[in-house]
């Protein structure tokens, strides 16, 4: 997967389970932009923080761990020249789009989630 992920991602009555494309542009190229497809919204904002993680280890290569904090993975998502993601709406047929903002609600609402588990 490339270094910089574009993802889009869909609001209204939201399931988790619906396909989602996620699309990704690091930086003004447009032969930069990329995409990737997950079974599910979920699968989509864990793909987004992986990104990041991956991002992480190319800069610091010789850490044994790599730890970071949200402002720190929401940085980065700012940084892409774009960053949305398409999620399938099962009753219309269609496919929502979702940008950054919307996306990074999302996120933080997983990773609330998860650290209370």
């Amino acid at each position: 997967m490339p270094s910089s992920v574009l993802f889009i991602c869909t609001a209204g009555s939201l399931d988790f389970k619906s396909h989602t494309i996620l699309l990704v542009q690091p930086n003004q190229r447009p032969e930069t932009r990329t995409y990737s497809d997950y079974e599910s919204l979920n699968e989509c904002l864990e793909g987004i923080c992986k990104i990041f993680e991956e991002h992480l280890k190319r800069l610091h290569p010789h850490d044994p761990s790599i730890t970071y904090d949200i402002s720190q993975l929401f940085e980065f998502i700012d940084q892409l020249t774009d960053l949305s993601c398409l999620v399938f709406q099962k009753t219309y047929g269609t496919y929502t789009p979702h940008n950054k903002d919307w996306l990074k609600e999302k996120i933080y609402h997983m990773l609330r989630k998860q650290a209370g588990k």
